[in-house]
């Protein structure tokens, strides 16, 4: 939001966007805490779908948390955030197209509305309502998470589940970040001029890696193994003889000399 610029006398439609992982909840709890401490009248909601971390709670993923009502219907809000100032919305992604009159008549009624969730889903395509309510919104946050794969700025959910469905409820167990280069959509083989996707890159040259490693662990042992049988022989050899055994070498020497018969 320009710093410069504030609404007066008007509603207003605020979105935060971005992959999973990326601090959009955080985000949000952010500005929800900031106008609780400015005296304003607050009404969070979340989606009934979403489970992950509990009911009465919107929960980032660094497990900060600020009470919510569970809602199943977004016209729900309209009813329930009367008195309220401003209005936050969790995992918007979840709700369906009326979300958009829903925001629209929040704001037209001179409320701050604070809207999260995915802009993406995990083929990487818009996942409405996001891109309708990217549109109609004055202020807009895009954030971005961290590939798992090479450690760049990621704006893409990689699924690490086999499914079809378009939502699949998860966290890190279901999902990772991924940048543009080393997002792989399910069912799709990414191709390169020149070069393979850096997701399999990385893979191949790890896999090589410990093949190597391994190999010259193998050898090092061998290697170790062959020079302690050495070392032992030469003990053996270096060893003083006892009493017993310099008797029968002498006595075997004789023998040989033809000095005893």
């Amino acid at each position: 939001m320009t710093e410069n610029i504030v609404p007066k006398n008007v509603g207003w439609i605020e979105v935060i966007c971005g992959s999973m992982f990326s601090g959009k909840t955080e985000e949000l709890i952010r500005r929800l805490r900031r106008a609780q401490i400015a005296k304003q009248k607050v009404a969070i909601f979340k989606p009934k779908i979403d489970k992950r971390y509990g009911t009465e709670y919107i929960v980032s993923h660094n497990l900060q948390r600020i009470p919510s009502q569970e809602i199943a219907d977004c016209r729900e809000i309209l009813e329930r955030a009367k008195e309220a100032d401003a209005v936050g919305i969790d995992e918007a992604q979840f709700f369906g197209p009326e979300l958009l009159e829903v925001c629209e008549e929040l704001a037209n009624r001179g409320k701050r509305v604070i809207v999260a969730g995915l802009d993406q889903d995990y083929m990487g395509k818009p996942f409405e309502p996001m891109p309708q309510l990217l549109a109609i919104a004055e202020y807009i946050t895009k954030t971005l998470a961290i590939c798992v794969v090479c450690g760049n700025p990621a704006n893409r959910t990689q699924r690490k589940v086999a499914s079809d469905e378009r939502i699949v409820v998860g966290a890190f167990d279901v999902y990772e970040a991924r940048c543009r280069n080393c997002f792989e959509p399910p069912g799709k083989t990414r191709t390169f001029p020149g070069k393979p996707p850096l997701a399999r890159e990385r893979t191949s040259r790890k896999r090589d890696a410990g093949a190597k490693k391994r190999s010259l662990a193998t050898k090092s042992a061998a290697d170790k193994g062959s020079a302690l049988e050495k070392k032992s022989a030469l003990q053996k050899k270096n060893a003083p003889l006892t009493k017993s055994a310099a008797a029968g070498r002498r006595k075997l020497g004789r023998k040989q000399t033809g000095g005893e018969k």
